[in-house]
């Protein structure tokens, strides 16, 4: 008889945050290991990473030897830009999901948002000071919008090049960089085959496997109108969980009403559909996408648009959860009723959603 004599090895889940490595957010980074030494190598080098891709997804500000978004925007009309492999990638991306969801999620949006942006920073600072904010006017937004689309942008992937064919054009990524670099770092984390892990990019959340005890990972699903947890979802093994939301960077304008930052490309003003939508699939980049395009959708669109993103990547399961006020006029029997709100959902999550109010 043969005996093995070898030690099983001992894991121990090890987490560390950073408020600084980039997108203006916090990271949280839990992965079990066999020793802590070996996870402050994992963490550094994924710290490393998340930076790397803040300074080549930035659009306000250029970074010594880097070619990144405000590069591409600058030389918008000039030229053409040589970026790096990971840009193109997510340029890709982002044109797929353009074509998927019948223009919904378009990066090209940048002229629109710049003005919005503006008017956002601007607003908050007069909340700030007990004032309203003021609102574009819809001219301009409209002048903006002419400078949008996918027919101002061309990627010569043989030359690793963007060029942006109209002075002004300009690429915003703010519905994706986040969830995208998140994606990567998970990626990076799983060919390494580590047992488990989690990164929490500012609530950008990536499971790698299933929690040591075997027990479901639980994310809270924030109430929109207060800092409480209104429901959770459990889910096992491998899953992203994204949210977007109207509690997110918004202003009060002079009309009284709340403006957020998830522009609607149909009206070009923000969407009012929702309070909240948060979309659960494996891959973070996806997830931020959809959480953006149906933040913008009816609920039935967003059905729709689920199931034919599904039939594309069968390997994957999506699905998503709305929350509405109760004014809201329900067109589904796949809801929830609270005491302020509708949760709708696909039928896949149902059995996932645990009330915590």
């Amino acid at each position: 008889m043969l005996t093995s004599c070898s030690k099983k090895e001992e894991y121990t889940v090890y987490k560390n945050l950073s408020l600084t490595a980039g997108f203006d957010t916090f990271i949280e980074i839990q992965i079990a290991t066999t020793s802590e030494e070996k996870f402050n190598d994992y963490y550094e080098d994924l710290l490393n990473d998340f930076s790397y891709y803040n300074q080549l997804f930035d659009i306000y500000h250029t970074y010594d030897g880097i070619n990144n978004l405000k590069t591409i925007n600058d030389c918008a009309g000039i030229a053409a830009v040589e970026v790096d492999q990971k840009i193109i990638d997510m340029l890709t991306l982002c044109k797929e999901f353009y074509e998927l969801t019948d223009h919904e999620f378009d990066i090209t949006m940048g002229p629109v948002l710049k003005i919005w942006h503006q008017y956002r920073e601007d607003g908050i600072m007069s909340n700030s000071e007990g004032k309203y904010g003021s609102l574009p006017p819809i001219e301009k937004l409209e002048t903006a919008y002419a400078c949008t689309g996918w027919d101002k942008v061309e990627i010569n992937d043989e030359d690793n090049t963007v060029y942006l064919n109209q002075e002004c054009a300009s690429l915003d990524v703010g519905g994706v960089a986040k969830g995208y670099a998140t994606e990567m770092l998970a990626n990076k984390l799983e060919e390494e085959n580590v047992k488990m892990a989690v990164v929490n990019a500012g609530g950008n959340n990536r499971t790698i496997n299933s929690k040591l005890s075997g027990d479901p990972w639980v994310v809270g699903i924030q109430d929109p109108s207060d800092s409480g947890s209104l429901l959770a979802i459990k889910k096992q093994g491998s899953s992203s969980f994204v949210t977007s939301g109207d509690y997110q960077r918004f202003y009060i304008a002079e009309d009284g009403n709340s403006y957020n930052h998830i522009i609607d490309p149909k009206t070009l003003y923000p969407a009012t559909n929702f309070r909240s939508v948060s979309v659960f699939t494996k891959n973070s980049a996806m997830a931020d996408i959809l959480s953006t395009s149906l933040y913008t959708m009816s609920y039935e669109d967003g059905i729709e648009l689920l199931d034919k993103v599904q039939k594309l990547y069968p390997s994957e399961q999506f699905d998503a959860l709305w929350i509405v006020s109760k004014d809201h006029q329900l067109t589904t029997d796949n809801y929830i009723e609270l005491d302020n709100y509708y949760i709708l959902y696909t039928p896949n999550i149902k059995n996932s959603i645990v009330l915590t109010q």
